[in-house]
């Protein structure tokens, strides 16, 4: 593929709201993990909660669509100058050429959740300020987003699981390079709600502490919440950007609903077809940043994947340990976590790994390493085998 300029970026989680945050809360090794204590939920697990998105308020002209996912959305809009990137670059291509492809797995099902408290007890009916289209409507997520920065462009959601925003950037390249766009955003947001804390408990895949990825006594799953954009655009056409997209790799293995191929297959292919479009073979990638959920099968389906391709020499980690999973903002974050890594020379450890799995093969980073990054491969493995792979580079 032809790489595609990252001009700008913005990144909200429990880590903090934006990138010298996050940067700094990776240096330190430090987990924004905590004990759950979201709404009425009683269950012993830990969570990644963004702090004071409660007192958010939405735009007053974008009331309708208030909610804690367009909060969030929000928010990271607000975050690293983004906005203002965004409005600069309406001004060189116009509106009508700017896409919106965002990713979200449940959208505002929180407000769903709440408005069935208030439902009316004698007919059952929802309360009538309660707005399915503008919050819980997957397509609410886009259309804020469109509407907050005025763009015009083609826009859709898409929500495959832990790999939705992942594989928007797919969808704003091939966009882009059919001529439909000259620009676009990408990115999504995922918030916390009742349907995934219990949907993932009743799974039992939740871990009963903060989740440690590789580790020989990993038990599962923190569930966490974030939001993270960035613009790309044409090469020629971004002086100064940020990094470079450089290849993106798909595939749908289809082994399970909920448990990938156990010898990795489908992510293996995600990994190969990526590295095939950037023109890449395995030893040109300093860093890969792993799916790694904190489950049983999950890393070790991936450290199978991993080690097979990259010969267990590249570095690797997961940083949901700090982070949490944040399901369908998962990809965009941890793409923009290895920008970080590519900017700053970091590959980061893995937060709450005590003892790495004896038979995890892949060379698996506990601490923190300095070095230089030119190229980062990161992961984003969904339900059902949607798999998504993405090369970042430093921008020429």
């Amino acid at each position: 593929m032809q790489p595609l300029a990252i001009s700008r970026y913005s990144v909200v989680n429990c880590l903090g709201a934006g990138a010298q945050a996050v940067t700094g809360a990776i240096r330190e090794r430090r987990s924004g993990l905590a004990p759950c204590d979201f709404e009425t939920v009683a269950l012993e697990s830990w969570i990644g909660r963004v702090a004071g998105l409660e007192q958010v308020r939405i735009r007053s002209d974008l009331a309708a669509y208030d909610c804690r996912n367009n909060r969030l959305a929000q928010l990271g809009l607000d975050t690293d100058g983004f906005t203002g990137a965004v409005a600069a670059a309406r001004e060189r291509y116009g509106a009508a050429r700017i896409g919106v492809f965002v990713g979200t797995s449940t959208s505002g099902i929180l407000e769903t959740e709440l408005a069935y408290r208030r439902r009316d007890p004698r007919s059952g009916a929802l309360p009538p300020d309660f707005r399915y289209a503008e919050t819980q409507n997957t397509f609410s997520l886009a259309d804020f987003v469109r509407r907050y920065l005025a763009l015009e462009g083609p826009a859709c959601v898409v929500s495959s699981a832990c790999s939705s925003t992942a594989k928007v950037f797919g969808n704003a390249a091939r966009m882009i390079a059919a001529g439909i766009c000259d620009s676009a955003v990408v990115g999504g947001v995922d918030s916390l709600c009742l349907t995934t804390l219990y949907g993932f408990h009743s799974l039992e895949l939740t871990a009963r502490g903060p989740c440690r990825p590789f580790d020989a006594e990993r038990d599962g799953i923190s569930i966490g919440e974030g939001a993270g954009f960035a613009l790309l655009e044409r090469k020629p056409a971004a002086a100064g950007a940020a990094a470079a997209l450089l290849g993106i790799g798909e595939s749908s293995d289809a082994h399970h609903m909920s448990t990938p191929h156990p010898e990795g297959l489908g992510a293996k292919l995600a990994m190969t077809r990526a590295l095939e479009s950037a023109g890449l073979g395995p030893s040109d990638v300093d860093y890969v940043n792993l799916h790694g959920t904190g489950t049983r099968t999950n890393d070790a389906a991936e450290d199978r994947a991993v080690s097979d391709l990259f010969n267990a020499v590249t570095p690797c980690s997961s940083t949901k340990g700090a982070t949490g999973h944040l399901l369908g903002a998962a990809g965009v974050t941890e793409a923009i976590i290895c920008i970080l890594s590519i900017g700053h020379d970091l590959m980061p450890g893995s937060a709450n790994t005590r003892a790495v799995d004896p038979e995890v093969r892949c060379n698996y980073l506990v601490a923190n390493r300095e070095g230089r990054v030119r190229r980062a491969l990161s992961n984003s493995f969904g339900f059902g085998g949607s798999n998504c792979s993405l090369v970042l580079g430093a921008a020429p």
